[in-house]
């Protein structure tokens, strides 16, 4: 089997022109991360966790050191990663002190008794597992302080590997200006995350609208085995756009390698990496 890795920056407006550049150049970043795993035959859950922690440590993204701030001017994320193997998902959300929400959630299905952490509960648990926590101030760039908001939203990457595996993985430091406390669908495996024998989704957009849509699930559903992915992900994505006027968008890969990129914001950076090493990019 032929690896794929495919990684998202986030549906948004990317207002300025070093926005657009700077989102194709982290995702390039980060998908080389991932890919690196792949290419060593590292697992599909491996590349996704790698690929995700490459854009939480990049501040040009809604996503760990770059997370937008909540109505208090707080940090607060959410991240899940799921094994399309097993099943075995692990979710994280409302965490505020830990640099890489990804790496808490993938703690959470190895340890195998939860799904889904939340708020201090779940940095308790990242840090008895050995995980970096930061204060939460480190956490807001200048960047962040000055503008209070981002450009740009989730992140999420999905692979597959040499050995047939898939996998998906999603974070986010959710909506500008949240209530605290709101969680958003990147942890709530089924909406902004999925992954299964047929195929592995990251969502990004607005995410109260891919929750009550089970976005991740209804586009697996759709995923027969001669379906066209990307026909399944627009389809999908036209469905959420007329029942509720959200935009969002996604990426998926199938069980044969093959993807799909689609939104209906104005962008969403991405960068392919499969084959030899075969690159494309876009927005």
């Amino acid at each position: 089997m032929s690896p794929v890795l495919l990684v998202h920056g986030g549906a948004g407006r990317y207002p300025e022109a070093d926005d657009r550049a700077g989102a194709l150049e982290g995702c390039e970043a980060a998908a080389r991360e991932g890919w690196a795993v792949l290419r060593a035959g590292g697992s599909a859950l491996d590349a996704v966790q790698a690929a995700v922690m490459a854009l939480e440590d990049d501040p040009r993204f809604n996503a760990g050191s770059g997370s937008v701030l909540n109505a208090e001017g707080r940090v607060e994320m959410d991240a899940a990663i799921m094994d399309g193997s097993t099943v075995r998902a692990g979710a994280v959300a409302a965490v505020t002190t830990l640099r890489n929400p990804v790496a808490a959630a993938r703690r959470v299905l190895e340890e195998g008794r939860t799904v889904l952490r939340v708020g201090p509960a779940a940095e308790a648990f990242a840090r008895a597992q050995g995980l970096e926590a930061v204060e939460p101030a480190a956490l807001i760039t200048p960047r962040q302080q000055a503008r209070w908001q981002a450009a740009h939203e989730t992140v999420g990457c999905v692979a597959l590997d040499a050995q047939g595996r898939l996998a998906a993985a999603t974070s986010t430091g959710g909506l500008f200006d949240k209530p605290p406390g709101r969680v958003g669908d990147s942890a709530l495996i089924g909406c902004g995350t999925y992954a299964d024998e047929r195929g592995a989704v990251s969502c990004t957009g607005q995410g109260e609208a891919i929750i009550r849509a089970a976005l991740a699930m209804r586009v697996l559903s759709g995923l027969g085995a001669d379906a066209d992915p990307q026909a399944v992900a627009r389809q999908a994505l036209l469905w959420l756009a007329q029942r509720t006027g959200a935009e969002a968008g996604l990426i998926l890969l199938d069980h044969q390698g093959r993807s799909a990129v689609v939104h209906n914001a104005p962008y969403m950076a991405f960068c392919r990496i499969e084959g030899e090493g075969r690159m494309s990019r876009g927005l």
